[in-house]
């Protein structure tokens, strides 16, 4: 815990960059029937909510791969099939290539699976690609059960109120644009986070989870 707390009050620049990357996965439902739509409270008639059927198709599943960079408000979401280890080698090279291709360091903060491992660059690239990638990136893991320490979770979370949480979406393709269009707004206006919780906050606020000792 206290690495992340760390790597967080840490200064940053061009150069030196700071990324949280988090996951989630999202149903593609699409309506059998089209929904009714609210209306409003007229001439003394009541009004009603938006009423949607319960009964759905299912078009599978989209990854959505989340890279932010809580200092800069600026955010990319990678839209996939999968989340394999070669889908996160292949956004981690987007990351560095495209997106910050003249940092010298990206640090990464992720959660610890097995996905998020400089072996997953060596099984998807040749060792040159993957050896220059490698230089370059510095991963910190959250602890077991401190997926809360992510800022991305944090992003996750508003993403999901603000455009996917409850609406459902026809195809693929409409999800993505869906996504990206959120992206793009989020980003026109440099929303960032102000991550205010320090190592000392923590042990005191999380004494319980330190060592006891006798005195």
């Amino acid at each position: 815990m206290e690495t992340v707390l760390d790597v967080y009050q840490q200064q940053y620049d061009d150069k030196h960059v700071l990324i949280c990357m988090d996951e989630a996965s999202r149903q593609i439902l699409a309506d059998l029937s089209e929904p009714l739509p609210a209306r409003p409270k007229r001439d003394g008639k009541p009004g009603n909510w938006k009423r949607v059927d319960d009964k759905y198709v299912r078009h599978g599943v989209r990854s959505l791969l989340l890279f932010y960079n809580p200092i800069e408000g600026w955010r990319r979401i990678g839209c996939r099939e999968s989340r394999t280890r070669t889908d996160w080698a292949e956004e981690v090279r987007q990351l560095l290539e495209h997106d910050y291709p003249h940092a010298e360091t990206v640090t990464l903060v992720c959660d610890n699976l097995n996905t998020h491992a400089i072996a997953s660059l060596y099984h998807t690239f040749d060792a040159k690609t993957a050896g220059d990638l490698r230089r370059r990136i510095h991963l910190v893991f959250t602890p077991k059960n401190g997926s809360w320490l992510n800022m991305a979770e944090m992003e996750l979370s508003v993403l999901s109120r603000q455009c996917i949480g409850s609406q459902r979406f026809a195809s693929e393709e409409s999800l993505d644009a869906a996504v990206h269009k959120w992206v793009a707004a989020r980003n026109a206006g440099r929303c960032g986070a102000q991550w205010r919780f320090t190592t000392a906050d923590a042990r005191v606020k999380l004494q319980s989870l330190y060592p006891q000792h006798d005195i």
